[in-house]
């Protein structure tokens, strides 16, 4: 997994997680990477800082690193637990559910840039949180 700093042709400045520098040549190509401010594709890697792991490294991160690592852990649990995994059905589901053919609730999955913009002209709120995809491991 790879974080990169992105930043819009708007100037807002923002996080990327991807499987490898691949991934996101694939997913900026396709324009599925979009600035959550403004959706704007026109997207760019910015030099971002970096940090060198040692043996304790719990012991060299800030205090406000560290809170910041709690609170995304905590995000990512929060919407894992109390959000529904509708996979690539999110825009069909998120329709139903703005025009009384499923019932309300809490729903997260994956979205094209035409599936967002649909829902955005049928006036459906939604916003983007990257999660990162745990790397998978040899059983």
């Amino acid at each position: 997994m790879i974080v990169y700093d992105l930043r819009c042709a708007e100037g807002h400045v923002f996080e990327g997680w991807f499987e490898d520098s691949q991934a996101f040549e694939n997913q900026k190509k396709k324009n599925l990477i979009s600035c959550p401010l403004c959706n704007n594709v026109s997207i760019i890697k910015i030099p971002s800082t970096f940090g060198i792991k040692s043996s304790d490294n719990k012991q060299n991160i800030p205090d406000k690193q560290l809170t910041l690592e709690k609170m995304a852990k905590k995000l990512v649990e929060y919407v894992e637990n109390n959000f529904d995994n509708v996979g690539a059905n999110f825009a069909t589901e998120a329709l139903k559910i703005h025009y009384g053919v499923s019932e309300p609730r809490n729903i997260r999955g994956v979205s094209t840039q035409k599936e967002e913009e649909t829902l955005k002209e049928e006036g459906i709120k939604f916003f983007k949180i990257p999660i990162p995809v745990p790397p998978e491991t040899d059983s």
